[in-house]
């Protein structure tokens, strides 16, 4: 869609293009000799370095090489391991997974390299800093450090410990991730059991034999019964079944890799594998961590207590209105159908009425058309292109001055048996040089699971749904506009403590007048939001916002008590149980175990889920600081956004980017008022310290 809304339809990606080089029809077979073909490829070329002359290093037979089939390598990897999380046919998923494995352990192989690593070396001794430009040099910088995170600095014996717990923990995590993929748990309900759910809803559902109604664990599901369905054993066994997906064998995965990873910290000479993660991140070390998590957590909990007063009031008139026993306390099934109800209630806002006005073509109409102004975009669909399924769609991106092509993009917007089950954005093709120094477009997808339309009834969005929608293809933004060099830097390989704050600072939009508007129309009559409901839905924003933190401070303790206690046998299930009862008051389901359906234990986050906290301190100052002040529509401060924050991709510090696009220190007061906290003006601090 370009600037002005009018949506551009074309078949191919410009004349000057380098090309989307993707592939999404491999077979079973040709999946496993691509990846065998693939390893050789990469092999011979470390192989190469690793056999130079010290002597004879150079930029271009070492680094050079390196960053080259590091171009090519990350392709041709995603060709292969995407498909696991996408394809619809189970045995291309199989082979794309079991590819993975062997790519995972093959990337640990080359990983510990130590005759590489010793080129590389040599090479920072044989030239000078200025020889090499400042991407170059941070490259360089960069794998050394890795190196000796790897510890090829070590002995022998060492090294080949370190290798095979790699290699196990690499295992485990797909396998971790393949299990809650592939989990096809349902629960059967009758029409009654599924009271206050909307029509739209139950007539969405599939009938089984026994006549009752199909309702799986996946999110278009789950999270709508959650909130509205009154009945609470209808809720009870929901969230129960939701917190014990794959609880056996994921509890025993977790165990493991708790336990490997602190094997390999401890390997490593650091205190913790928080400390080994955090080295690499905004927050330096497990210290900066907790206080920030403690200090969080002690001023939400007068406001935590204040909400769920508020909830235990409307429980009591709620079951008396019902006819329900009352018991007191608040339950884990309790918690999202009255956190929905404190919106409905005291803030007045139907969220069955205002989800008629996000249908998802107008929402993705309006979000592509936002986007592109703010940015200085225009984007294009693009037809008669392969995909891996027929509900996805592809856009091309152009930068709106230049007409230059950036990149292209893909949106899986809809669930399918088999497809990974939450929203987030892969990074299919890196945007950098290509060995000729041209430059190589950003290709990237985003993945989401909302209410598929049928023949009778469209998808209509959740306006948190509209919140996950900008917040994702924020990422997407994020990998397209990066004009990194290196592949290493490409996107959104930033700090992982960072890298959400531009998606973070992108949610805003949606609960900005002016947006929404542009992004929501009736889906029968294309009437506009009511001005009343639009209002109560701008004061809703700080509905729940203590007792939704808290919950994000329990994930990020429980994330960092496993990855910092010096006890290798520490039960997540118990941590977690304990932590819901100190910092939010609501029991954990007894016999469930959250902790090993919690995808970010095993899919890169490990130790660094407080990222998402953290993150916002950042995303909350840029939006106050520069939109807010100078208007959230502005083009200017749109095209700063782009050039400070998402060009450099990971090619620059995270904080000499902020302090870039802000003009100063990040700073943490617009953070503390978002969560509806009074600011101490005598304390003006960083993260760390809020």
């Amino acid at each position: 869609m370009s600037p002005t809304g009018k949506l551009l339809i074309g078949g191919g990606t410009g004349e000057n293009a380098e090309p989307n080089r993707l592939r999404w029809n491999l077979s079973k077979q040709q999946i496993e000799e691509e990846a065998q073909a693939l390893m050789c490829r990469t092999r011979r070329v470390y192989d190469r370095v690793g056999s130079l002359d010290p002597a004879e290093v150079t930029y271009e037979n070492t680094l050079k090489e390196l960053a080259d089939i590091e171009v090519e390598y990350t392709v041709q990897r995603n060709i292969l391991d995407f498909p696991q999380h996408v394809s619809p046919c189970k045995e291309v998923r199989a082979a794309s997974t079991e590819a993975d494995k062997q790519l995972s352990e093959f990337d640990v192989e080359m990983s510990m390299r130590e005759d590489v690593y010793l080129k590389i070396v040599a090479l920072q001794n044989k030239c000078q800093a200025k020889e090499l430009r400042p991407e170059a040099k941070r490259y360089m910088d960069r794998l050394l450090k890795l190196g000796k995170r790897n510890g090829l600095h070590l002995c022998k014996e060492k090294q080949e410990e370190i290798k095979t717990i790699k290699k196990r923990i690499s295992t485990l995590c797909i396998d971790f991730s393949k299990n809650l993929n592939e989990n096809t748990t349902f629960l059967e309900f009758t029409q009654d059991e599924l009271g206050g759910l909307p029509d739209d809803f139950i007539n969405s559902l599939e009938k089984v034999e026994s006549g009752k109604l199909k309702v799986t664990l996946k999110y278009p599901h789950y999270f709508p019964l959650m909130k509205k369905c009154y009945v609470p054993e209808t809720r009870k066994a929901m969230e129960q079944a939701f917190n014990s997906r794959c609880m056996e064998d994921n509890a025993q995965i977790l165990k493991e890799l708790v336990a490997l990873r602190k094997k390999k910290s401890d390997l490593l000479n650091f205190k913790t594998h928080s400390d080994f993660v955090l080295e690499m991140n905004m927050a330096k070390n497990s210290k900066n961590v907790t206080v920030f998590l403690d200090e969080l957590a002690r001023k939400l909990k007068p406001l935590g207590e204040e909400e769920r007063a508020v909830i235990i009031d409307l429980k009591k008139e709620e079951c008396a209105k019902r006819g329900f026993d009352f018991d007191g306390i608040i339950n884990a099934w309790d918690l999202r159908y009255y956190m929905n109800q404190v919106e409905e209630v005291k803030y007045f806002v139907d969220q069955n009425m205002l989800k008629e006005y996000f249908p998802m073509e107008v929402v993705t109409a309006g979000l592509l058309d936002i986007y592109q102004e703010l940015l200085g975009l225009t984007f294009e669909l693009i037809e008669n292109k392969p995909v891996w399924h027929e509900d996805v769609k592809m856009y091309s991106v152009k930068d709106a001055a230049s007409g230059e092509l950036l990149g292209q993009f893909y949106l899986d917007l809809y669930p399918r048996e088999g497809k990974y089950g939450h929203a987030a954005c892969f990074g299919l093709q890196p945007g950098c040089l290509l060995p000729d120094k041209t430059r190589q477009i950003t290709v990237a997808g985003m993945v989401a699971n909302f209410t598929k339309p049928t023949p009778s009834a469209p998808s209509l969005l959740q306006h948190d749904e509209v919140e996950t929608y900008f917040h994702e293809f924020g990422h997407v933004m994020h990998q397209i506009c990066s004009q990194a060099e290196f592949a290493m830097f490409s996107g959104t390989h930033v700090e992982r403590d960072f890298v959400e704050a531009p998606s973070q600072m992108l949610e805003n939009w949606v609960w900005e007048k002016e947006p929404l508007l542009r992004m929501s129309k009736h889906y029968k009559d294309q009437s506009m939001i009511p001005h009343d409901l639009l209002e109560k839905l701008l004061k809703s924003r700080l509905a729940n916002t203590g007792l939704f933190n808290l919950r994000q401070i329990i994930l990020a303790k429980v994330d960092q008590s496993l990855h910092t206690s010096s006890n290798a046998n520490i039960d997540a299930k118990e941590e977690y149980a304990r932590l819901c009862k100190e910092i939010l008051g609501v029991p954990a389901s007894p016999g469930t175990n959250m902790p090993a359906t919690f995808g970010h234990l095993a899919g890169g986050y490990d130790a660094q889920y407080y990222g998402y906290l953290w993150s916002e301190v950042y995303s909350m100052d840029m939006f106050y600081t520069r939109f807010r002040q100078e208007g959230i529509m502005s083009a200017k401060v749109g095209v700063d956004y782009r050039n400070s924050i998402l060009k450099p991709g990971g090619s620059l510090d995270a904080e000499e980017m902020l302090k870039c696009f802000l003009g100063r220190e990040p700073k943490q007061e617009a953070f503390l008022l978002s969560k509806g906290l009074r600011i101490d003006q005598a304390k003006k601090s960083t993260p760390s310290a809020c």
